[in-house]
């Protein structure tokens, strides 16, 4: 358990040392998790929103013998 927390407090670290979070005030960590959470989350919406459409446009293909 202690590695694997010390393990998460380094993938933190690096985070914030890579992005230039250390440097900033915790509001303005937080709003910038904010922003990053909100572009991944919106990311990952639209491409499921896409393949579904995508896939179910190939079912009916298939369904309807275009394929």
């Amino acid at each position: 358990m202690k590695t694997l927390c010390g393990w998460v407090n380094r993938k933190i670290f690096l985070y914030n040392v890579t992005f230039g979070l250390y440097m900033l005030d915790w509001w303005e960590r937080l709003l910038f998790n904010f922003l990053v959470l909100l572009l991944i989350w919106f990311l990952g919406y639209n491409s499921w929103r896409y393949t579904a459409n995508f896939l179910r446009g190939q079912q009916w293909r298939l369904v309807n013998g275009e394929g």
